[in-house]
């Protein structure tokens, strides 16, 4: 078994040992850490957390825009680490996560590729 470290950064630090071969969430809330989750297969952003270090695979994450992974957010269902990482997690790692779109629109360049670039003919 690969384990990884995930140190919590606004929850004074502490730190996990977790399975890379395993989904962060999975993992973290097997060892006591309360976290919320809606599908479980990265869907949605129920279980978003901001990465302020280290390296993810999220591949099958389909529910973040490109402005939400510039700015650090990972699936947490989804999630596994390829190196010992930090998280902000909770609802107060959300700030920048949600967005008024009428008020402060996506620029085409900040959401998926495949919904920004004009399918050819």
């Amino acid at each position: 078994m690969t384990t990884r470290i995930v140190t919590l950064a606004n929850r004074d630090n502490v730190t996990y040992e977790v399975d890379a071969r395993r989904p962060l969430l999975d993992s973290l809330r097997e060892q006591g850490v309360d976290l919320p989750y809606g599908c479980k297969y990265g869907g949605c952003i129920t279980c978003a957390a901001r990465l302020t270090q280290g390296e993810i695979d999220q591949r099958r994450q389909v529910a973040l825009n490109n402005r939400q992974i510039a700015q650090g957010y990972v699936i947490l269902c989804v999630a596994r680490p390829v190196t010992d990482i930090t998280l902000q997690i909770g609802v107060e790692s959300h700030a920048d996560l949600y967005r008024n779109p009428f008020l402060d629109p996506l620029a085409p360049h900040e959401l998926k590729a495949d919904i920004a670039v004009p399918k050819e003919s």
